[in-house]
């Protein structure tokens, strides 16, 4: 499995409720809806929360970034198959489709994206069909 990790920056002009809203409740329905045309096996959100621990936990590192607002997973079969579905009609469309969404919501110069194996430690697999 092919995973891609998406760490989301909101646009400046979204509260963090508004950003995870829209990305709830607007932009999951279009992933969903064009999860067998590019591919997609699993998706998950993961929205930030603010917690009494964020700090020390951050300082105890030597980490100072705290403006995530959330990270998308996306699960695909390879990377051979994630190509293939972008060269179908159906998959440029709804690529077109989510990309065009995420500029909504997504402050792009301020979020990154990368692909990974995953190597589990701890836990099983994710399903794939979840």
């Amino acid at each position: 499995m092919l995973k891609l990790t998406y760490c989301l920056v909101r646009r400046a002009e979204l509260s963090r409720e508004d950003f995870q809203s829209y990305w709830r409740e607007t932009h999951a329905p279009l992933v969903r809806a064009a999860a067998d045309a590019l591919g997609i096996r699993r998706y998950v959100q993961s929205h930030t929360v603010a917690t009494a621990i964020d700090a020390v936990v951050r300082e105890g590192r030597g980490l100072d970034r705290t403006d995530y607002d959330g990270v998308a997973e996306l699960w695909y079969d390879s990377e051979d198959a994630l190509i293939a579905a972008t060269q179908t009609e159906a998959g440029r469309r709804h690529g077109a489709i989510l990309a065009e969404d995420e500029a909504r919501f997504i402050d792009f110069a301020r979020s990154c994206l990368f692909f990974a194996q995953e190597n589990i430690v701890i836990g099983e697999a994710a399903p794939a069909d979840g």
